[in-house]
């Protein structure tokens, strides 16, 4: 099973910011990335639809023969994870908000949580929201309405997009946070155009590079570490389109990208 490649899957581009901090920490290993941008966002769906869909997705890994799924995606971890779990024997890694990092570090007592509106509503974050060790830090949800949309799109320069950030983000600002955390995948692509606005007095935390030394523990306490001469492919499959995969995958090689029906 050590040869095996890690499976990864999201609503679309959104968990290639896992799979980046992934191939990082971990560089001989072979992975599968399911983008099922077919159904993006799924921050819109029922819980029930987001557990149908993250079942369909784990199925079709599993049929690749990976020794490893990370749910690349807050939605289906906040909401599909203890499902999961329950269900199938492989080991998961899932994605959640850093809100207890972000209070850890808080010297204002105010965090920002940008996220889905499946995330936010999730019993999962309310569990998150009591293990903050000091509790007396307020945390300010804002629901990131169209921000998928525009990584799905790559369109994360354009003018429009800086004009939506501003307004999840400057009322934030005016309430003091100073740790903003990123309750979805697809959100650290606009890390640059939200450090424009927020400066420097405010902290964005990405959970990418901790998912990733998560698997390399996870891998490790199961003798699953791909063999150190293992020369890493990495498949990519998506259901739409894979126009954005190819964008965003542009700069890397030993890349395959397909389209498939699913």
């Amino acid at each position: 099973m050590q040869t095996q490649a890690i499976g990864l899957f999201d609503s679309g581009v959104g968990g290639l910011s896992i799979w980046r901090a992934v191939k990082r920490i971990l560089p001989n290993e072979h992975t599968i990335y399911l983008a099922d941008n077919q159904n993006a966002p799924y921050g819109e769906k029922s819980k029930d639809e987001i557990i149908a869909l993250s079942e369909k997705n784990t199925e079709f890994l599993l049929n690749q023969n990976v020794k490893l799924i990370i749910v690349a995606c807050n939605t289906a971890s906040t909401n599909a994870i203890p499902h999961l779990r329950r269900k199938y024997k492989v080991p998961f890694i899932r994605i959640q908000p850093a809100i207890k990092p972000a209070g850890l570090q808080s010297k204002t007592k105010v965090i920002g949580l940008l996220a889905t509106k499946a995330t936010l509503k999730s019993t999962m974050l309310n569990e998150l929201k009591q293990i903050i060790p000091t509790q007396d830090i307020e945390i300010i949800g804002q629901y990131g309405k169209g921000l998928v949309e525009i990584v799905e799109n790559v369109e994360m320069e354009q003018p429009q997009t800086y004009r939506l950030l501003e307004r999840y983000l400057i009322p934030m600002m005016a309430k003091n946070i100073d740790q903003l955390v990123l309750g979805c995948t697809h959100y650290p692509f606009l890390i640059p155009q939200m450090q424009k606005i927020l400066g420097d007095n405010v902290q964005i935390i990405d959970p990418a590079l901790p998912i990733a030394r998560q698997t390399k523990r996870i891998l490790t306490e199961f003798d699953l570490l791909a063999p150190k001469n293992q020369k890493a492919k990495h498949y990519f499959y998506a259901n739409k389109s894979i126009k954005a995969l190819q964008i965003m995958l542009k700069n890397y090689s030993g890349i395959i990208i397909k389209l498939i029906d699913f």
